[in-house]
């Protein structure tokens, strides 16, 4: 079956399903995560996932990094029973996020990078649940460094902050209704979601390469790998206002895309290297 665009699905999020999230990162966003995660795993921790990940279509963090969003076709009820794992708001503004009140039982993307890697540290747990727990693993640590999946404002993390773009990037039919005389009509959410990446044309394994012959590691680490999922959130969080995320026209073309790129991009470096860290930890002992 030909996998749906990410542009369609936030079109369908939008007008059938308000209450799941929309992707964060594209397919080659997550999986840029994953393949550059996996170049820096240890000899013990890479043999765990290889072990975790045999009978995969694709036995590789990159092929499963998606895994996750794909529920929502191959298993629309356990999507929907995971929909809120994806993201956390700072419901009172601000982005000191309160845990009782932004992550009840732990569901939000936070509490759900905890759950699951307590389940993937279990070698008592079944095979099959350490298996899908790395597969939760991988995909939350690429969402909670997208900085629309981790913010403060009651726009369902810049879903409802319409775009028109002008961009040469042409959509499939599905979505030509959307695309008049060279500009898309989209929103912030995917802006960061699929344009910022697909407007380089760069394809998967040129992108991964040369993100990964940057200076490794993509920041000075701090102690314990700065391991923390609720500190990856607030760092999301102020990158918002930080870095102008939000801009102060509804119209944009390639020099926004252009200017978030950089931003983007280390966000999916600092996202696999603090992968490969909490893999090392969790598996390589």
């Amino acid at each position: 079956m030909r996998r749906l665009p990410a542009v369609l699905i936030f079109s369908f999020l939008l007008t059938v399903l308000p209450m799941l999230p929309a992707l964060a990162w594209s397919n080659l966003g997550h999986r840029m995560v994953g393949e550059l995660a996996q170049r820096h795993l240890s000899p013990a921790a890479s043999a765990e996932v290889a072990t975790l990940l045999a009978g995969e279509s694709d036995p590789s963090l990159a092929g499963v990094a998606s895994w996750a969003d794909e529920l929502r076709t191959i298993d629309p009820e356990r999507f929907k029973a995971t929909s809120t794992w994806h993201y956390i708001n700072a419901k009172g503004g601000g982005c000191a996020f309160n845990v009782a009140r932004d992550c009840p039982d732990g569901n939000c993307v936070t509490g759900a990078i905890e759950t699951q890697r307590a389940i993937l540290a279990d070698r008592s747990q079944p095979l099959a649940a350490r298996r899908d727990a790395l597969k939760f693993i991988v995909h939350f640590v690429g969402d909670v460094h997208q900085p629309m999946h981790a913010g403060n404002r009651p726009d369902s993390g810049g879903n409802r902050f319409q775009i028109s773009l002008r961009t040469p990037i042409q959509p499939e039919a599905y979505a030509r209704k959307d695309y008049v005389n060279g500009v898309m009509g989209t929103n912030l959410h995917s802006i960061w979601d699929y344009y910022i990446f697909a407007s380089t044309g760069r394809s998967f394994d040129d992108y991964s390469n040369r993100l990964n012959a940057l200076a490794w590691p993509p920041f000075p680490p701090a102690s314990q790998y700065d391991v923390m999922p609720l500190a990856w959130a607030g760092e999301s969080c102020r990158l918002i206002d930080a870095r102008g995320i939000y801009p102060e026209q509804h119209t944009m073309d390639d020099a926004y895309l252009d200017a978030m790129r950089p931003l983007a991009e280390q966000r999916v470096r600092q996202a696999a290297w603090r992968l490969a860290q909490l893999l090392n930890e969790t598996l390589g002992k």
